[in-house]
């Protein structure tokens, strides 16, 4: 025992000699005055933190979206647990913890407090921002998703953290701070990093006066006590829970909806359930609208617009109509409330499925902004472009023959019944794989059986006005995604048509039934499901080609895969469309595009669409006309292009493009570039998929996405030069120099002043849909 109390003890002391001394505290130029946090520092940690510690991806769940945010600190914490065994607790900020000590049970740390006084402060924020100061340049690789960051929560953490990473400070891999922005920061640690005052917290969380009419009415609409208006509730709030609602008024302020135990006209109460469509809990609850004040950030930001159109449209759709059954209120039983086709079977199937399409960018964009769509395991589920279209409800054979839903409600059911804690070698077994095949089956056998002269462009939704979305184009930038009303692009490799149950089933298994805090096994369960759910969307837009070709074309979208291991159930119906072409599947997109979509105002991509006949053209030899300018652009979005082809890594597939005009406004657009994929069946071994000579380059208007990976800044003459480096780029030394001229590395010094351009136009261009651009996935090399 002696020997071994001996051994301890010199184990101690061997321990305390190697551990890391703690940081010295930083000197401060005192202020002379209070600081703002709302006027002066808020702005500031937007324009230089928040563009990285904002949503569940903030590096340590350091969220400075808010005062809330930051006054909460962070975690060691790791939301995006892909081995996770256990469910985690949810850290929903504004919903998990209502103050400071609470989080600090979560253990949450503080990074804005400090220990010493008098003229000193050693708080982790300043303690990181001042090295940066003393350390401004960046080099090597930096990840922030999946470094190695500590997330320290001492002085001396910090200082291992840094001993060990000498170019760790904050801003990550980016130029500092500039001196007066730091001694800002700075005095407002020193002063206690003090939030907003009562008064103006008030202004904050309080609607302006003309929001509070609209609330009032909405509120009024969403709490009526009739079982139909409480099943309609139900099912709006259902799909609405992760919109940023926008009413019909002229301010810029968003709401969320949510469920409260107390009555409009009371303090919110809220109810912190993880699924929307989760027991409340209690017998009676009230929605309501909570004000968003924190930073509207671009990566979450899914407007939803309410106002007397809305109001109408809703009651046209839900109230006015004879329901299936008399209305009638359902519980919150586990199972019955994750199958939306037995909660809301009262319903009728036209009313859900109009709303859908009502709302059919929205819908998908839950699905492409939420939570489940974070990194290259949730995305490489779908192409990196393709298009989306739906199904008429006309010839929808679920919405004019409801009784087809009721059938097979159990094989409609999804991995989201088995809630979060799903094991993971349940997730690979699990019954729903057969659940889905036999429904696919069984609906291809449906649709064969009744649609005797088969599906022709009648059965495409055109939409109903100009403000409709029958066409949306999805990009997928590696680890995040976008999608967009319209054809953008040339044609892409695979496109699909949804239908009214394959549309609520990717929202409920993707978004509303998806729990970010689940275990690896609930994630990996909608991850396979999702694979079923795309081969349906891509087999029902088969089902509009001739039937000997349906089975080829698939072949091509995955090549060298066994079709009949992805079950893939291509229907006997006849084409209901004459063919004229040996390219079926773009003459169908260049019918519809040009004769049928009219209403919805849908056009071709005139920069990247070429039509059936046309080749890439030569880059011109001169640039005098727009025409010449548009030709260079065609030019290089060849599949193959040198650089494109070179250019590969996974940090490489979103840029935005500034260039400078000599008269007017100067032009902004988005190069996008699109990995070639021979096969999206797999989810492991992504890179030996892909195909970088098929790869390829589209220039979009304007800035799409939430996370660019390059800046390019240029002037009108220099473009000719510009496309001429994208056509022929070698990685030469020489190449390698012309394109630091244009691309802004993230350790340029010119880097904050670009930043800084590209989101005050993005602010211009997207008043209402626009938000504060997310730099946690640009171009990690810092040279």
């Amino acid at each position: 025992m002696r020997c071994l109390l001996i051994v301890t003890a010199l184990s101690a002391v061997l321990i305390a000699a190697c551990a890391t001394n703690p940081l010295p505290p930083v000197a401060i130029k005192i202020p002379t005055r209070p600081i703002s946090y709302l006027q002066e520092v808020k702005p500031l940690l937007e324009k230089r933190c928040t563009v990285c510690h904002s949503c569940y991806n903030s590096p340590c769940q350091l969220k400075l979206d808010s005062f809330e945010g930051g006054d909460r600190g962070a975690t060691k914490k790791s939301i995006y647990n892909t081995t996770r065994l256990k469910t985690m607790e949810p850290t929903r900020l504004f919903t998990d913890a209502k103050t400071t000590a609470e989080w600090r049970k979560k253990e949450f740390f503080s990074v804005t407090e400090s220990t010493v006084a008098d003229g000193f402060n050693d708080s982790i924020m300043i303690q990181l921002l001042s090295h940066k100061m003393k350390n401004p340049k960046s080099r090597g690789e930096y990840k922030p998703e999946v470094d190695d960051l500590a997330c320290s929560e001492d002085r001396s953490a910090v200082a291992g953290y840094l001993e060990k990473h000498p170019n760790g400070g904050m801003p990550f891999g980016f130029p500092p701070l500039k001196q007066d922005e730091f001694d800002l920061v700075a005095g407002w640690l020193y002063q206690g990093a003090k939030g907003p005052s009562v008064s103006e917290q008030d202004l904050l969380e309080t609607p302006k006066a003309a929001d509070v009419v609209e609330i009032e009415k909405w509120e009024t609409f969403f709490n009526q006590e009739d079982p139909k208006h409480v099943m309609t509730a139900r099912y709006l709030y259902e799909h609405l829970f992760l919109a940023h609602i926008k009413f019909g008024t002229p301010t810029l302020e968003y709401f969320e909806l949510v469920r409260s135990r107390t009555p409009p006209g009371n303090p919110l109460d809220l109810i912190p359930s993880v699924r929307p469509f989760d027991d409340p809990g209690v017998s009676r609850f009230y929605y309501r609208f909570r004000k968003i004040h924190s930073t509207i950030v671009q990566k979450t930001h899914m407007v939803y617009e309410l106002d007397d159109a809305r109001m109408g449209r809703y009651k046209e759709l839900f109230i006015q109509p004879q329901w299936l059954q008399q209305p009638h209120l359902v519980g919150y039983d586990p199972k019955l409330s994750a199958n939306p086709f037995l909660a809301f079977e009262q319903i009728p199937p036209r009313s859900r499925y109009q709303f859908l399409l009502d709302s059919s960018q929205y819908v998908i964009m839950t699905f492409i902004h939420g939570p489940v769509c974070k990194g290259q395991i949730a995305l490489n589920v779908i192409d990196d472009h393709f298009w989306a279209m739906f199904l008429d409800p006309d010839h929808d054979l679920s919405i004019r023959y409801p009784g087809f839903l009721k059938l097979h409600s159990e094989r409609l059911t999804m991995p989201i019944e088995k809630g979060s804690d799903l094991e993971q070698f349940s997730a690979v077994k699990n019954s729903h794989k057969k659940r889905v095949i036999d429904f696919y089956t069984a609906r291809q056998e449906y649709y064969t059986a009744l649609n005797y002269g088969g599906l022709g462009y009648d059965s495409i939704w055109k939409g109903n006005s100009a403000s409709d979305a029958p066409l949306l184009t999805v990009y997928r930038h590696f680890d995040s995604a976008s999608v967009h009303k319209g054809a953008l692009g040339n044609l892409p490799k695979t496109l699909w048509v949804i239908d009214y149950p394959l549309f609520e089933r990717i929202y409920y298994s993707l978004v509303a039934g998806f729990d970010i805090y689940g275990t690896m096994g609930h994630q990996l369960a909608i991850r396979l499901y999702m694979d079923r759910l795309r081969i349906e969307g891509e087999s029902y837009f088969l089902d509009f080609l001739p039937p000997e070709k349906r089975k080829e074309i698939m072949q091509s979208w995955y090549v060298d895969t066994d079709l009949e291991k992805l079950h893939f159930a291509p229907s006997a119906l006849p084409s209901g469309i004459s063919y004229q072409t040996k390219d079926p599947k773009r003459e169908f997109v260049e019918h519809l595009i040009k004769n049928e979509f009219n209403g919805a105002e849908i056009k071709f991509d005139t920069a990247n669409y070429l039509q059936a006949g046309e080749d890439y053209p030569a880059l011109p030899l001169k640039y005098e006309t727009f025409d010449d300018y548009l030709r260079g652009f065609r030019a290089v979005t060849k599949p193959g292009m040198p650089f494109v082809a070179l250019v590969n890594g996974n940090n490489s597939n979103l840029a935005y493009m500034r260039v400078r005009v000599k008269e007017g406004k100067d032009v902004v657009a988005s190069l996008v570039v699109n990995r070639w994929h021979d096969s999206v069946a797999f989810m492991l071994g992504e890179e030996k998929q892909l195909n970088s000579n098929k790869d390829s380059v589209e220039f979009i208007k304007g800035m799409i996405g939430s996370y660019p990976n390059m800046f390019f800044d240029m002037k009108q003459e220099d473009i000719p030069d510009f496309l001429n480096l994208v056509a022929n780029f070698d990685a030469s030394e020489k190449d390698l120099a012309r394109f630091s001229k244009y691309g802004i590395n993230r350790s340029d010094d010119r880097f904050w002043d670009t930043y800084d351009w590209f989101q005050k136009r993005f602010n211009e261009d997207e008043p209402v849909r626009g938000g504060l651009l997310d730099l946690n996935r640009y171009y990690y090399n810092a040279e």
